[in-house]
C-alpha cells in the first residue's frame, strides 16, 4: 500500500539500517531491502509470530529472485511501541523507520481472527494471541457507560448509547460470543446501512453499520492508540538521544507512517508539526500523501490510507527540547 510513495519518502541507500514497526507480510521491506544490499540491516517487528515467518521468508526470496544480495535480517516479535528500546539495546540506530498502521490482510481476512463483521468468527480482535484481554470479554463484561464512551471516543459514532443499549440488553439474554452476532446487534440499532459522508460533505461510499463500532472495539483490544503515542513520544525524543547510548534513530532518519483514520492521523501530524516547528525535523512531502486513483481502483482498501513523513534534522546532537510531544 503507497508502496512506491513510501520508497520514494524513504528513499533507501545502500548499506543503510531500515525498521519496519508493523512488518506485516513485508511488502514494504522486500521493496526497501532490495536497495540496501549485504552491508544493509533490515529490522522486521510484529506482534503476529506468523505474519513474521512470511515477512522474513519473502524478503528472502524477493531478494533472491531479483538477483541481488539480502542485507542482514533482524526479526523483532514485539509492540511497535517496543521498537525504539528493542534497537536501542542492540546498539542500532535506523536511517529510515516505516510504521504502516493498517493490518495485514491475513489478519483481515482470517475469521478465527475476529477482525471483520464480514465473515463468521470468535470475538476475539487480538493482534498478539497471548494477550489476555480479547473482543468478546470487554462487549459482556463493561458496563453500559464505559461501552458508550469507548465506542464514541475510538469509533467517533454518534449513536454510541444506542448501540451501547442493544449491546447490554442482548447480552442478558445470551452471551455475545461472535462477530455475526455482534455485527447484527449493532446493525438492528441503527436500523441499516448509511451513506459515508466524503470530502467537503459530499455523499460517499456506504458503509455497514457495524464498521465504527468494530474499529472501536479492535482499538481497546490491542491498545492501538497508546502503542502510537508511546512510539510517537519516542521519535520527539530521539534528537536529544543521538549520539548516547539511547540513540535509535540516525541523524537525517527519515520516518514514515501510514495511517488509515483520523484517531492516527491526528497525533501522526501533531507529532510531526511540533518537531519541524522546533527545527528538528523537515517535512519530506508537503501535507500528507495519498493513494493513487489506480491503487485505490485495485485495492479499495487503500482508500482511507495517509502517508505522512519527516526528515529528522542531521547533527542533532545535543539538540534541546527532548519532551514528549504527546
Amino acid at each position: 500500500m503507497l508502496l512506491d510513495e513510501t520508497l520514494a519518502m524513504l528513499d533507501p541507500r545502500e548499506g543503510e539500517v531500515f525498521a519496519d514497526a508493523t512488518a506485516g507480510l513485508g511488502g514494504h521491506a522486500s521493496a526497501v531491502a532490495q536497495r540496501l544490499g549485504a552491508g544493509g540491516t533490515v529490522v522486521l517487528n510484529d506482534l503476529d509470530p506468523e505474519n513474521l515467518t512470511r515477512a522474513e521468508a519473502r524478503v528472502r526470496a524477493d531478494c533472491a529472485e531479483a538477483g541481488v544480495p539480502c542485507p542482514t535480517i533482524l526479526a523483532l516479535r514485539a509492540n511497535f511501541a517496543d521498537l525504539p528500546r528493542s534497537l536501542a539495546a542492540r546498539g542500532l540506530a535506523a536511517d529510515m523507520l516505516l510504521a504502516d498502521l493498517g493490518f495485514a490482510s491475513s489478519q483481515m481476512d482470517d475469521p478465527e481472527r475476529g477482525m471483520s463483521f464480514r465473515s463468521g468468527g470468535p470475538l476475539d480482535m487480538r493482534l498478539d494471541r497471548s494477550a489476555q484481554i480479547t473482543a468478546e470479554e470487554i462487549v459482556n463484561s463493561w458496563p453500559e457507560r464505559e461501552l458508550s464512551d469507548l465506542i464514541f471516543r475510538y469509533g467517533e459514532e454518534r449513536s454510541a448509547r444506542r448501540i451501547a443499549s442493544a449491546i447490554v440488553r442482548a447480552r442478558a439474554e445470551e452471551r455475545i460470543s461472535t462477530t455475526a452476532d455482534l455485527a447484527a446487534i449493532v446493525r438492528e440499532a441503527l436500523g441499516g446501512g448509511r451513506p459515508e459522508r466524503g470530502r467537503r460533505g459530499k455523499p460517499g461510499k456506504s458503509i455497514d453499520p457495524a464498521t465504527k463500532t468494530f474499529q472501536a472495539i479492535r482499538i481497546a483490544v490491542n491498545d492501538e492508540l497508546g502503542s502510537l503515542e508511546s512510539l510517537l513520544g519516542a521519535i520527539s525524543r530521539a534528537p536529544a538521544a543521538v549520539g548516547g547510548a539511547a540513540g535509535w534513530l540516525s541523524p537525517g532518519a527519515r520516518v514514515a507512517v501510514i495511517s488509515f483514520h483520523s484517531l492516527e492521523d491526528r497525533p501522526v501530524k501533531r507529532a510531526f508539526a511540533e518537531l519541524v516547528s522546533r527545527g528538528l525535523a523537515e517535512e519530506i512531502a508537503r501535507g500528507v500523501v495519498r493513494p493513487s486513483a489506480g491503487e485505490v481502483e485495485r485495492n479499495p482498501r487503500s482508500r482511507s490510507a495517509k502517508l505522512r513523513g519527516i526528515r529528522l534534522a542531521a547533527g542533532m546532537s545535543g539538540a534541546a527540547g527532548g519532551g514528549s510531544l504527546l
